[in-house]
């Protein structure tokens, strides 16, 4: 495992553990990737401002893939920024409405929106959505650009969500699940597979020359443009079906750990 170039990462079951927290062994493990022009990215389905957060000083010195793809910037340059089309947004939330339990947040550049009144939803997703807004009617056009729908359950996405949704598939949308409890819809080539790509190219990156890590279902394109990709302990099975390694788990800092190994042995 020689001349990596690229280590992207997941954040929620991934980089970050349970509580949320980055390994403590970060920083050191940062300043010799810089040492040594290693480029980091971290690669969510959250906003921007919710990954940059954790990243304070060096936000500047590093990529980063928000919305799942459909926002990308390096070194505080915008790569790449995807939109939905108002028309799309407006039939998603009405049969998103139609759906018990169902909420849905547009997330979008500048902010996020959401209408529903729970607030115990509202204090759940804010901490992934730093930036937000309450709406009456998400139907309405909003003054920002739209990258993705995420939508939540508090049971389960795949078995609650994915089936009344999964319909937006043939109009020219992609709908993941991204969670246990949230499903994200986005342009058809939104994802963080392309994201990598376009970060690649841009750079002159090959995949031979990328490492990436991720627990979900919304991380499997993303494995498949590195050459060393991991999955999670704590992954979904289909991920570490699709993955080549396995790190340990979120909670043992198993992202830090791996990145740990291979400045030690190479």
């Amino acid at each position: 495992m020689k001349d990596i170039k690229m280590i992207v990462t997941d954040m929620d079951g991934t980089f970050l553990n349970s509580k949320y927290e980055v390994s403590p062994d970060f920083p050191k493990i940062y300043e010799e990737l810089k040492k040594r022009n290693i480029l980091f990215v971290p690669a969510s389905g959250r906003q921007m401002s919710g990954i940059t957060k954790y990243f304070g000083d060096i936000e500047s010195e590093i990529g980063f893939i928000a919305e799942n793809g459909g926002y990308v910037i390096y070194q505080n340059k915008e790569i790449f920024a995807d939109r939905l089309s108002q028309f799309a947004i407006a039939e998603i939330i009405k049969t998103i409405r139609q759906i018990p339990d169902a909420r849905a947040v547009l997330s979008a550049k500048d902010s996020s929106y959401y209408e529903s009144n729970d607030q115990e939803f509202v204090d759940y997703f804010t901490r992934y959505y730093i930036k937000n807004q309450k709406r009456e009617d998400l139907t309405e056009a909003v003054d920002d650009s739209v990258f993705k729908i995420a939508v939540y359950h508090p049971v389960s996405s795949e078995e609650f969500l994915y089936p009344a949704l999964k319909k937006f598939e043939n109009e020219d949308l992609v709908v993941v699940v991204s969670g246990k409890n949230w499903l994200d819809i986005m342009n058809k080539h939104t994802n963080k597979g392309n994201a990598i790509e376009k970060l690649q190219k841009s750079l002159d990156i090959l995949p031979t020359q990328t490492m990436a890590f991720g627990d979900y279902l919304n991380d499997i394109e993303m494995l498949k443009n590195a050459e060393y990709s991991f999955a999670m302990k704590n992954a979904h099975p289909s991920v570490k079906e699709a993955a080549k390694f396995e790190a340990c788990s979120n909670d043992s800092f198993g992202v830090t750990e791996t990145i740990k190994d291979y400045l030690s042995n190479n």
